[in-house]
C-alpha cells in the first residue's frame, strides 16, 4: 500500500512517501507562513543522494502541500505519476487526550475532538489540524488516519498519571500526565521487545527503559510491551532537561517569577519553553553538538548543561527500574541518543549496581544503520541498546493497518 505520511509543525510540513515499509521519498517545507511565507523552502529527497529544492511563497500549509504534491508527481523528481496512486494518508497528531488509545480513521467527529484538545496542546494540535485540512482539500476521496503521540501512554496506571492536586482537577479539567513522543517510544518498544524475546526473555516479563534523547527528550518505562510511566506530563515541558525546555522544576518557581519579577503568564511560558534547558544553562545553543564542543573548549556553563542533562536521564533510569521492580534493558534513541556516545556513557555511568555495564568499544558506534546495536558488555546482566527510531514508518504502518481493516 502506498501511504503518504504528513507531520505539520507551526511553520513546517514534513512528509514521507512509503510503499509498504519501503521509503520512496521524503521532504520538509520550512518557514511556512513566516513573514507571509516569502522565504519558504521545500527540500525533497529521493533515491540514494538526490535532492530537489523548491523556493516559493508558502503563506500557509495548504499552499505548502500543493508544492509537496508537485514534487511527488514531478516527471523528474517524483515517485508517483498521479495522486490516485496514494492509497492512504497518515497524520501525526500530538494530543489525543484520554479519548484516543489507538490510531483512528479521520472523520468530522475525530477532527472536532482534535480541535477540543488544542487547549491542551496549543503549539501542536492546531498545525496538525492545518495539515489534515490541507490534505483533505487536495485528496478528498483518500482515507486518512490520525496517529496520536499520547495513545501509547494510555496504558499508564492511575497512580502514575494522577497529579497531587484535588481530584476534581483531573475529573473535571483533564489535568493529568499524558506522556508524549509516544509514536517514537512505541516503535522502539516493538523493536526492543522483539530483540529481548529472541534473547530468551518473555515479553510479559520484560522491563525496559527507553530514552528518547533529542531537542525534545523523554524517558518511558515499558513493562510487558506497555507504557507504564513517562517523564513528559500534562505538557511536553515536564521531565528531562531539553533543548530549550526547563524540564522538572519546583512548581512554585513560576509563581515566584510572576510575583517577584512581575512577569505575566505568557512571559513565564516563553521562558520555560523557549529560553531554558540546554540553551538557558549553557548560553551557547540548544543543540547538544554545539554545547559539547563548547564544553571541550573549556566553557564551564556548557559542561554544566551536559552534566545536568545526563544526571537527569540517570535519575529517571534508576527511578523507573525501581517502579518496575527490575530492569532488562535501557534503550537510547533519537538524535542525541543515537549519535552521541559520550552522552550515552555519562547517562549510564554508575548504574552498574542495577546491572548496566557499558562496553566502551561498542558504544563508540555512531549513527549505525542496524535496527539494534548492543553497547553493553557480553556479561552485563542488563542490556544497553541503541535503536534508531522511525516515527514516520510507525505512522505508515498504522495507517495501512487501519485502512486495511476497513476493507474487511
Amino acid at each position: 500500500m502506498i501511504v503518504l505520511v504528513v507531520n505539520c509543525g507551526s511553520s513546517s510540513l514534513k512528509y514521507e512517501l512509503f510503499d509498504g515499509d519501503e521509503s520512496l521519498s521524503r521532504g520538509l517545507a520550512e518557514r511556512v507562513g513566516i513573514n507571509g511565507g516569502d522565504d519558504a523552502i521545500l527540500t525533497h529527497e529521493y533515491g540514494e543522494e538526490s535532492i530537489a529544492k523548491v523556493r516559493a511563497p508558502m503563506p500557509d500549509h495548504t499552499v505548502a502541500f500543493s508544492y509537496v504534491v508537485e514534487v511527488l508527481t514531478d516527471s523528474e523528481h517524483g515517485q508517483i505519476e498521479s495522486l490516485q496512486e496514494i492509497e492512504a494518508v497518515g497524520h501525526r497528531v500530538v494530543h489525543g487526550g484520554e479519548q484516543f488509545t489507538e490510531s483512528v480513521l479521520i472523520d468530522d467527529e475525530v477532527i472536532a475532538a482534535i480541535e477540543d484538545f488544542c487547549e491542551l496542546a496549543p503549539l501542536h494540535n492546531p498545525p496538525n489540524l492545518e495539515g489534515i485540512r490541507a490534505c483533505r482539500q487536495r485528496l478528498p476521496d483518500i482515507p486518512m488516519v490520525a496517529v496520536f503521540d499520547t495513545a501509547f501512554h494510555q496504558t499508564m496506571p492511575a497512580h502514575a498519571f494522577v497529579y497531587g492536586l484535588p481530584y476534581e482537577m483531573y475529573r473535571d479539567h483533564n489535568i493529568r500526565r499524558y506522556g508524549f513522543h509516544g509514536t517514537s517510544h512505541r516503535y522502539v518498544a516493538i523493536e526492543a521487545t522483539q530483540y529481548l524475546e529472541e534473547a530468551g526473555i518473555p515479553r510479559d516479563r520484560q522491563k525496559i527503559v527507553i530514552c528518547h534523547l533529542g531537542n525534545g527528550a523523554s524517558v518511558t518505562a515499558v513493562s510487558g510491551g506497555c507504557s507504564v510511566d513517562c517523564s513528559l506530563g500534562f505538557t511536553p515541558l515536564e521531565g528531562l532537561l531539553m533543548g530549550t525546555r526547563s524540564g522538572d522544576l519546583d512548581p512554585a518557581i513560576p509563581l515566584h517569577l510572576i510575583r517577584a519579577m512581575d512577569m505575566d503568564a505568557a512571559e513565564v511560558d516563553q521562558l520555560l519553553n523557549t529560553k531554558s534547558g540546554l540553551l538557558g544553562i549553557s548560553g551557547v545553543s540548544s543543540d547538544m553538538r554545539d554545547i559539547m564542543q563548547s564544553a571541550r573548549d573549556g566553557n564551564t556553563r556548557a559542561q554544566l548543561a551536559v552534566d545536568i542533562f545526563c544526571y537527569r536521564v540517570r535519575k529517571y533510569i534508576g527511578a523507573y527500574a525501581a517502579a518496575m521492580g527490575g530492569l532488562d534493558a535501557v534503550v537510547f534513541t533519537a538524535g542525541i541518543g543515537e549519535n552521541a556516545p559520550e552522552i550515552r556513557r555519562d547517562c549510564v555511568q554508575g548504574l552498574e549496581f542495577i546491572g548496566l555495564h557499558l562496553d566502551d568499544a561498542s558504544n563508540n558506534i555512531v549513527g549505525d544503520d542496524q535496527e539494534v546495536v548492543v553497547i553493553s558488555t557480553a556479561n552485563s546482566p542488563g542490556y544497553i541498546l541503541v535503536i534508531p527510531t522511525d516515527e514516520e514508518l510507525m505512522i505508515a504502518r498504522d495507517t495501512a493497518r487501519v485502512v486495511a481493516d476497513l476493507a474487511q
